[in-house]
C-alpha cells in the first residue's frame, strides 16, 4: 500500500501535476491573441479560425465526465500519461498543420488528452498531501487554474511579436516529455489500480451520440451565420443531428444501469440551478477571454503582446484570491453569498467593458479586467462546492463531473453565440452607419475631399485620390462597426449574469463540516 510522498518527491509531484495543469489551462486561451495572423497564415477568416478554439472546447466537453470511468478502467497513472503522450504529440502536430481542416483536428486531439491533465493532476496532487493539509493542495491547484489561462495570452502574445504562431504548440514538447518522465518515476500507483476493468461496461452508444450530439450543435452555433442558416442543407442536416443525438443522449443515459453520465442526478434540484450557474459562468469566462482578444486587435489596435500583458496584471489578484477562498470552503463556509458577489462583479465588469471609447488606451482596461479577475475568483471554487449540496458523498464525484461539463459546454456555446453576436450587429452598426451618411450628402462629400486632400498632399497622386479617400472611409466605416458590435457583445454577457442572478433562491443552503468539504474537495479532485 502506497504511504503519502514526503520531501523532493512530493515536491516533484507538485511541480508535476501544477505543472501539467497550466500547460493544458494555456493552451486554452493562448490561441486566442493569434487568431488574426492564424487567418491570415492558413488563408481563411476570423471566423473560421474560431473553430480551432471551439474544437478544443468540444473535445473537453466530451472527455472530463469520462475522466473518472477512464481512469478507473485503464488505471489512473496509465491514463495520466497516455494522455500527456496524446496532448504533446497533438501539440506537435497542431504546429505543423497547413490548412484549417488539418489545425482543428489536432486540437480536438489534443483537447482531449488536455482534459485528462487538468482532471487527473488534481486527483494525484491531492493524494500528495494528507487530509489535514489538502487546503494547502486546493490553494496551490487554484492558483495554477487562474495562471494558466491568464498566462496564455501574454505567453502568446510575445510568441506572435517574435516569432510565429506554430511555436504557440511547440513549446509544449518540452514540458509534456519531462512531465512525462517525471510521472513514470516519481507518482505511484493507486492500490488495485486498472485491475478491475472487467467489470466495468462501456457505454459506447452514450458516448456516441454525446459526441454527435454537441459536435453537430457547435457547427450549426458555429456556421449558421455564415451559411444562411436553415437555407443550408448542411446546417438543416446537421440541426436534425444534433437534436436527435442530444435527445437520444438523454433518454439512453437515463435507461441503462452504468450510464457514461449519470445525469439522473440532475434530479436534484440544487445541483440542477447550479449548472445553470455554471453554464452562464462558462459563457462569460471563455466569451470575454474570446471577445477581448479580437477587440484589442482587430479595432484597438493592440499587438497581441500588448494584449496578453493587459490581462496578466490584474488577473494576478485572482491568483492571490483563490487559495484564501479555497481554504474558507474547506472550513465550511456557505458559497451562495460568494457566489452573487462573483456574478454582481463580473456583469459590472461586462458593462465597464461596453463603455469603453474608440480611442481607449492600453492601461484603461486594467480596472475592468481587474474586477473581472476578482469575480472569477469568486465563482470558480464557490459553484464546485455548491453543486455537491444536497447529494449523498458517493454521488460528489459525478455531480462536480457533470456541473464541470456544463462549463465547457457554456464556453463552448458563449464563443459560438458570440460569433454569431457579432457578425449580426456588425451589418446592423454598418448599415445605419452608412445610413447616416447617404451617397452624395455633404458630410460625405465634405469628408471625401479632405481625405483626398490630404492623399494629393502626401503622394501627388490626384487620379487615384477620391477613390483611396472612400476606401479610407469604408475602413473607418468596418472599424467602427465592429467596435460597436463586440460592445453589444460585453453587454450580451452582463445580461445573461444578471438574467440569472434571481435562480439564486433556489440553491439550497447547507454549511458543510470540515470533514465534508474534503470530502467534495477530494471528489472534485477526481472528476475535475
Amino acid at each position: 500500500m502506497s504511504t503519502t510522498p514526503k520531501g523532493i518527491a512530493r515536491a516533484i509531484i507538485v511541480l508535476t501535476t501544477v505543472t501539467a495543469a497550466v500547460m493544458e489551462l494555456i493552451d486554452t486561451s493562448i490561441v486566442n491573441v493569434a487568431l488574426s495572423e492564424m487567418s491570415g497564415s492558413l488563408g481563411v477568416n476570423i471566423e473560421d479560425i474560431s473553430w480551432v478554439i471551439t474544437s478544443y472546447a468540444i473535445a473537453n466537453v466530451i472527455i472530463i465526465p469520462l475522466t473518472g470511468f477512464l481512469a478507473s478502467y485503464f488505471g489512473r497513472k496509465n491514463y495520466y500519461i497516455v494522455s500527456m503522450i496524446i496532448f504533446t504529440v497533438a501539440s506537435y502536430m497542431c504546429g505543423q498543420s497547413t490548412t484549417l481542416v488539418e489545425l482543428i483536428g489536432w486540437r480536438f486531439i489534443q483537447g482531449i488528452g488536455g482534459g485528462a491533465l487538468l482532471s487527473t493532476s488534481q486527483s494525484i496532487l491531492f493524494d500528495a498531501f494528507e487530509p489535514k493539509d489538502r487546503p494547502i493542495a486546493a490553494g496551490l491547484f487554484g492558483m495554477g487554474i487562474v495562471l494558466g489561462p491568464t498566462l496564455g495570452p501574454t505567453l502568446g502574445g510575445y510568441i506572435i511579436d517574435h516569432s510565429s504562431w506554430p511555436l504557440i504548440f511547440m513549446i509544449n514538447i518540452p514540458v509534456g516529455i519531462a512531465a512525462t518522465l517525471l510521472t513514470f518515476y516519481f507518482v505511484e500507483k493507486k492500490p488495485n489500480e486498472g485491475k478491475h476493468k472487467d467489470k466495468i461496461k462501456i457505454d459506447y452508444t452514450g458516448i456516441l451520440l454525446l459526441m454527435a450530439g454537441i459536435g453537430c450543435l457547435q457547427f450549426v452555433l458555429e456556421r449558421g451565420q455564415a451559411e444562411d442558416w436553415l437555407n443550408s442543407e448542411a446546417i438543416r442536416i446537421c440541426s436534425v443531428i444534433a437534436v436527435l443525438g442530444l435527445v437520444g443522449f438523454i433518454f439512453y443515459e437515463l435507461s441503462i444501469p452504468q450510464p457514461a453520465v449519470n445525469i439522473r442526478l440532475l434530479g436534484n434540484r440544487n445541483l440542477a440551478f447550479t449548472t445553470i450557474f455554471t453554464f452562464v459562468a462558462g459563457f462569460g469566462l471563455f466569451t470575454s477571454v474570446f471577445i477581448y482578444p479580437v477587440l484589442a486587435q482587430r479595432v484597438l489596435g493592440f499587438t497581441a503582446y500588448e494584449t496578453g500583458n493587459s490581462l496578466l496584471l490584474p488577473t494576478m489578484a485572482a491568483v492571490i484570491l483563490m487559495p484564501m477562498i479555497g481554504k474558507m470552503m474547506s472550513k465550511g463556509v456557505t458559497p451562495i453569498p460568494l457566489i452573487i458577489i462573483g456574478y454582481i462583479l463580473f456583469s459590472v465588469y461586462a458593462f465597464m467593458s461596453a463603455s469603453v471609447s474608440p480611442d481607449v488606451g492600453k492601461s484603461d482596461f486594467f480596472w475592468p479586467l481587474l474586477v473581472r479577475a476578482v469575480g472569477i475568483a469568486f465563482c470558480q471554487l464557490p459553484l464546485i462546492n455548491q453543486a455537491v449540496v444536497g447529494l449523498e458523498p458517493k454521488d460528489y464525484p459525478t455531480g462536480i463531473s457533470l456541473n464541470n461539463m456544463i462549463r465547457q459546454l457554456g464556453g463552448a456555446f458563449g464563443i459560438a453565440v458570440a460569433n454569431n453576436f457579432v457578425a449580426t450587429r456588425y451589418a446592423q452598426h454598418r448599415s445605419d452607419l452608412v445610413s447616416a451618411m447617404p451617397a452624395g450628402s455633404f458630410q460625405l462629400n465634405e469628408r471625401v475631399n479632405a481625405i483626398s486632400q490630404g492623399i494629393i498632399a502626401k503622394t501627388g497622386d490626384v487620379a487615384g485620390a477620391t477613390t483611396k479617400a472612400y476606401t479610407t472611409i469604408s475602413y473607418a466605416v468596418d472599424k467602427q462597426a465592429y467596435y460597436l458590435s463586440y460592445l453589444d457583445s460585453f453587454r450580451l454577457i452582463g445580461i445573461f449574469f444578471l438574467i440569472v442572478l434571481p435562480m439564486v433562491a433556489f440553491l439550497r443552503v447547507k454549511k458543510k463540516t470540515a470533514a465534508e468539504a474534503a470530502v467534495a474537495m477530494k471528489a472534485a479532485s477526481e472528476s475535475h
